[in-house]
Formats: C-alpha cells, structure tokens, sequence
C-alpha cells in the first residue's frame, strides 16, 4: 500500500513538472514570436502605413485580440491542441503587430531594461508561486477584483484624460501583475496537481496556463515601459 502511494505520488509529481515545463517553453516561444513580430512591423515602413494610416485598423486589431482571447478561453477543451496552439500562435502575432509603435517611441535601452526587469520579476514571482507553502487564493481573488478595478479606471481615463490618474494606475498595474504572476503559477500548481496527468487534456491545461502568464508578463513589462520610459525624458 505504501508502495502503491509513493508510486502515485511520484507519478503526479512528474506529470506536474512536465506540464510546467510545457508551460515555460509555450511562454517563451509566444513572447518570442511577439518581440519578432513588433521588430519586423516596426522597421517597415509600408507596413506601419497600412495599419496605423488607418484609424479603423487599429481597432479591428483590438477586436481581434479580445476575440481570439474569448475564442480560446470559451472553445479550448471543445478543440484539438493543434489548433488551440494555433490560436496562441495568432494571437502572439497580432499582439506583436499591436506593440510595434513602442520600437517607435521608446528607445533600445528603455525597452531592453522594462523586458530584462519584466522577465527577473517573472522569475522571482513565479518561483515563489510554485514553491509557496501558504494558500493564495484569497490573495488570488483580492488581485482580480483589483484587476477589474483597474481596467475600469483604464477606461474612465480616457476620457479624463488625467495625468495623475495614469500614474495612479501605471503603479497599481505593476503591483497587481506582479502579484497574479506568483498567483496564477501557485493555481497552475494546484490544477497540475490535481489532474497529475500529461496527455492532451493535461496539455491544453499547460497552454492555458501559458497563455495566462504570457498576458501577465505582456502587462507588466507595458506598465513597467511606461515608468521606464518617463525616467529617461
């Protein structure tokens, strides 16, 4: 019996650490194929024309990253991995098109320092959520309520048009994101944990749980340039 137990234990603890695993490496293609796609639109010329010489492109742009991140949310379990990577891909894509402009208005360095600051901060964050012996889900709750609070005020300022405002909300970005970082990896161990399995259900788990960490590293690197970038005016 105790065999049996140590067995199950050490099966589920493999399963875990192959699915984290898958995890990362999802994480870092994705971010990858976003830093290209942005480098490649932002030193074309022809190609920035087309899509920001029009107002209406940017939008469809944005409508096409809150469909594909509802699509994929919505239909992951209901379709293959091949095309839910797929999907990751696309949306990887489309918001490396959406992050060209900032090649355009921050400098090398100023970027170069919010990235290499955004993944050390993804490293702590993420070790610690992985690692943690304290339950967070109260704290998981408290950031997405703090989330929602922050896109609605997001929203208000756009109107406002606030300075003070914007960078009320540029430091909470940073501390909210940072925080869900060690959140979602500490939930993403808890459902591994659980399900303790590596086929293809165990997969789509991974690349959801990519694809969520891949939106929290994206936002805070994009709150993190934007303190970067008003340090060095």
């Amino acid at each position: 019996m105790e065999n049996q137990t140590y067995s199950t234990a050490y099966s589920t603890s493999n399963a875990v650490s192959s699915l984290f695993k898958s995890v990362y490496l999802q994480m870092a293609a994705a971010l990858a194929i976003t830093g290209l796609t942005a480098w490649v639109v932002a030193n074309n010329t022809s190609i920035l024309s087309a899509i920001y010489g029009n107002p209406a492109s940017v939008w469809i742009i944005l409508g096409v990253q809150i469909g594909l991140v509802i699509w994929l949310s919505a239909r992951v379990w209901k379709m293959s991995m091949t095309t839910a990577t797929i999907l990751f891909t696309l949306y990887s894509i489309v918001t490396g098109v959406s992050l060209s402009l900032i090649f355009l208005i921050y400098d090398l360095g100023t970027i170069s320092a919010a990235f290499f600051t955004t993944a050390g901060t993804f490293l702590a964050m993420s070790l610690i959520g992985y690692t943690t012996k304290m339950n967070l889900a109260k704290v998981g709750s408290v950031l997405y309520m703090l989330l929602i609070g922050l896109i609605i005020a997001t929203v208000v300022n756009i109107f406002l048009a606030s300075s003070s405002l914007y960078w009320i909300i540029t430091y909470a970005g940073v501390g909210i994101f940072t925080g869900l970082m060690a959140y979602d990896t500490y939930r993403l161990r808890q459902i591994f944990t659980q399900y303790g399995q590596v086929d293809e259900m165990g997969q789509k788990l991974a690349l959801m749980g990519a694809f969520t960490l891949y939106l929290d590293f994206i936002n805070l690197f994009l709150y993190l340039l934007r303190i970067f970038g008003s340090s060095r005016d």
